[in-house]
C-alpha cells in the first residue's frame, strides 16, 4: 500500500477553543464542511464542557478504527451480524510527570443471529484490534472486553 495524507485544519476561535476541519470532508456538490468544535477539557485550567477535546478525539480514533477494521475483517470473512457497537473509555494520567492517554479500553458489542458464530465472531473482534493501524500506532496501552450477544 502506497503512502496516504490526511489533512486536518485547525483554527482557534476563542478562549481555548477552536474549529477543526479537514478539506477532503468538504460536500463538493453543497460545499458543506463537516467541521467540529474542540476544545480544552473542563478538567483542565479554563477547560470548556460539552466540547470535543483531544481526549476525546483520541479515544474515538482508537474505537472507531477497531469498528472500521471490525467491518473490513468481517465482510472478507463473511461473518454475518445484526449490529456492532463499542463504548470506550480513554484514561488520561501523569505519568513521569507528564499528562499522558496512559490506556484505552474498548467495549465491543457485536450481535449474532447464530450462536455456532460465537468463536468466530470474538477471533474477529480480536484480530481487528490487533490489526488497527491506530493501535499500532500508539504507546497506550489498549484493553479489550469483547460481548458477543446472540438474537434469533
Amino acid at each position: 500500500m502506497e503512502k496516504h495524507i490526511y489533512n486536518v485544519d485547525i483554527n482557534w476561535t476563542q478562549d481555548r477553543k477552536g474549529t477543526m476541519c479537514s478539506p477532503e470532508l468538504q460536500n463538493e456538490a453543497t460545499q458543506e464542511t463537516n467541521c467540529i468544535e474542540v476544545a480544552t477539557p473542563p478538567e483542565f485550567d479554563k477547560g470548556m464542557p460539552h466540547i470535543w477535546s483531544p481526549e476525546h478525539l483520541f479515544t474515538a480514533a482508537v474505537s472507531s478504527c477497531l469498528m472500521t477494521t471490525f467491518l473490513a475483517i468481517s465482510e472478507y470473512s463473511k461473518l454475518e451480524f445484526i449490529s456492532f457497537k463499542c463504548p470506550s473509555k480513554g484514561i488520561l494520567e501523569k505519568v513521569d510527570g507528564k499528562f499522558v492517554m496512559s490506556e484505552i479500553h474498548l467495549f465491543p458489542e457485536v450481535v449474532i443471529a447464530d450462536e455456532s458464530k460465537r468463536e468466530r465472531a470474538e477471533r474477529i473482534i480480536e484480530k481487528s484490534e490487533k490489526a488497527c493501524l491506530i493501535s499500532n500506532s500508539i504507546t497506550s496501552k489498549v484493553v479489550l472486553e469483547s460481548k458477543i450477544i446472540v438474537k434469533s
